[in-house]
C-alpha cells in the first residue's frame, strides 16, 4: 500500500514492548493496529508516534488489528497546552470512542487538521471542535435536523430542544431560540456568538453515540475551570 497519511488518537502498551494504537487515517478512517518494538527504548519510530504529529503509516493484515510496518514523521507537531491540550485529547478520544473501524471519514480527516491549527489560538478553539463534531455527526448520519419533528420550519420566536430520537427540534421554553438554530442550519458554527447554542446542540447529537459513558476529558476540562476560577476568586 502506499503510505497514508494518519494521527495518533490512543496507545497503550501491549506486550513487553509494543504498543495497541487507534489511528485516525485520511483514506481509511479510525485503523486499529500494533506497533511491534515501539515500546523499546531503542526504537527509532517511538518518538514519532505521538499525539498531534501528523504521520505517514503503513500496515498489513485482513481482520480489524493491523500489523504497522512503516511509521514516518510528515511535518512538525503541533505544540498544544493547558486548554488546547485538552481540547486536543478531548477530539482524540471522542473520535476513539464513536467512529467504526475502518469508515471512509475523509472530511472528519480534514477538519481534525484543520483543528490542531487552531488550537493553540484561544479564540479559534471553539469554532474548530463544532466543526470537527458537526463532520463525525454527517459522516454516521446523526446531524440534526433544523425542522420540528413533522420536518416544518423553526419559528424564529420559540424556544427548542434537539430530539436525539428524530434529530429533530422540540418547542421547550428552556431551550435555544429558534432565530438562533437557523443561523446554525446555516453552518454558522464558528460564530463567536453562537458559541454556547453551538456547543449545546452537538453536544445532544452526540449524545446517544456516546452512550453513558462519561468521556475522560470533559472530567479535565472541568477540573481546569473550576481550578481557573478559583485562582480568580
Amino acid at each position: 500500500m502506499q503510505p497514508e497519511p494518519a494521527f495518533l488518537l490512543h496507545k497503550r502498551p501491549y506486550r513487553e514492548t509494543s504498543a495497541l494504537v487507534e489511528l485516525l487515517t485520511l483514506h481509511c478512517g479510525r485503523v486499529r493496529a500494533v506497533a511491534q518494538g515501539i515500546q523499546r527504548p531503542g526504537s527509532r519510530s517511538r518518538g514519532r508516534l505521538q499525539p498531534f504529529a501528523p504521520l505517514h503509516v503503513t500496515w498489513v493484515g485482513e481482520g480489524e488489528l493491523k500489523r504497522l510496518r512503516l511509521m514516518e514523521g510528515h511535518g512538525s507537531v503541533a505544540l498544544l497546552a493547558g486548554e488546547g491540550l485538552l481540547c486536543g485529547l478531548y477530539a482524540n478520544e471522542l473520535l476513539t470512542r464513536v467512529l467504526p473501524i475502518e469508515l471512509p471519514v475523509a472530511e472528519v480527516f480534514a477538519f481534525y487538521t484543520t483543528m490542531l491549527e487552531a488550537l493553540p489560538r484561544p479564540d479559534g478553539r471553539s469554532g474548530a471542535l463544532r466543526r470537527l463534531e458537526v463532520a463525525v455527526l454527517e459522516a454516521l448520519d446523526g446531524g440534526p435536523r433544523f425542522t420540528d419533528p413533522e420536518g416544518s420550519e423553526l419559528d424564529p420566536q420559540c424556544r427548542y430542544l434537539l430530539d436525539p430520537a428524530t434529530r429533530a427540534f422540540v418547542a421547550d421554553e428552556g431551550g435555544i431560540d429558534g432565530r438562533t438554530l437557523r443561523l446554525l442550519a446555516h453552518g454558522d458554527w464558528a460564530e463567536p456568538g453562537l458559541a454556547g447554542p453551538a456547543k449545546a446542540v452537538t453536544r445532544a447529537a452526540l449524545a446517544p453515540l456516546l452512550g453513558s459513558r462519561p468521556l475522560r476529558s470533559r472530567e479535565l476540562m472541568r477540573q481546569l475551570v473550576e481550578a481557573r476560577l478559583g485562582r480568580e476568586r
